[in-house]
């Protein structure tokens, strides 16, 4: 009974996801505006945990600056984009790895939510990607970052990559650290069944770029963020992994 309560919950996940995406394209399609279609995404993903059994609490709204700023947080599952979709406001866009443009519903909702798309391990696009979401954060644009680049099955937080605090750092804007939990036991990496979970989600104070420049100030500012990310996480320190 309790694996066919699993299957009957995953399916109903499911098709709820299924359903609202449908809806968020229509309606993307069709609203002018980035704000507006950044509102509209923003209520698709707090309806899809509302409705699927996995309330988001979110600590520490008060941390965000009121200007562009550069969030960090840890990855642990696919579910991390859509809870902090939720949790943020319409002003937050995400850099996410350019593999997604080229997934149909998702590539097209993601764009016109005005996402950022960084490639990994291509030389040449790696370099203009980064140069464009530089652009962007030096222009007022506030970025999300998963700095680990991607997530494992197993608990812990992997080395980061320095693109989010060289973009902070030459738009000479603050870095903020924020934590999620809960995602790994909701939407397992290991490819099992999604199960209803809270989410949690805390939000650090910021870090302000200091005095020092160039590979100096990007590598400090990575640091100080992933020890403010690994002091509050609860998961083991897996950088050499």
């Amino acid at each position: 009974m309790r694996l066919i309560a699993k299957i009957l919950y995953a399916l109903y996940a499911l098709l709820l996801f299924a359903c609202l995406s449908l809806l968020a394209v229509l309606g993307m399609l069709l609203l002018p505006g980035l704000s507006r279609r950044r509102w509209l995404g923003r209520r698709a993903a707090r309806s899809f945990l509302y409705l699927s059994g996995m309330p988001l609490t979110v600590e520490g709204l008060e941390h965000l600056p009121p200007g562009p700023c550069v969030v960090v947080a840890n990855h642990a599952s696919y579910l991390d984009g859509v809870a902090f979709m939720a949790a943020l406001p319409p002003r937050f866009g995400f850099v996410i790895k350019r593999e997604m443009a080229s997934v149909p519903l998702a590539g097209f909702l993601l764009n016109r939510i005005g996402s950022q798309f960084m490639a990994r391990g291509k030389a040449g696009q790696t370099t203009k990607d980064a140069r464009r979401v530089m652009r962007s954060a030096e222009h007022g644009q506030s970025l999300v970052f998963f700095p680990e680049g991607t997530f494992s099955e197993e608990p812990g937080l992997l080395r980061f990559h320095f693109g989010a605090f060289a973009t902070a750092q030459r738009a000479g804007c603050p870095v903020v650290p924020a934590i999620i939990h809960g995602t790994r036991v909701a939407l397992s990496p290991r490819g099992g069944l999604p199960q209803p979970c809270r989410l949690r989600i805390q939000i650090l104070d910021p870090l302000i770029p200091g005095a020092l420049t160039g590979t100096e100030a990007v590598a400090a500012l990575c640091r100080q963020a992933r020890n403010a990310i690994l002091g509050k996480l609860k998961e083991p320190d897996r950088e050499a992994a």
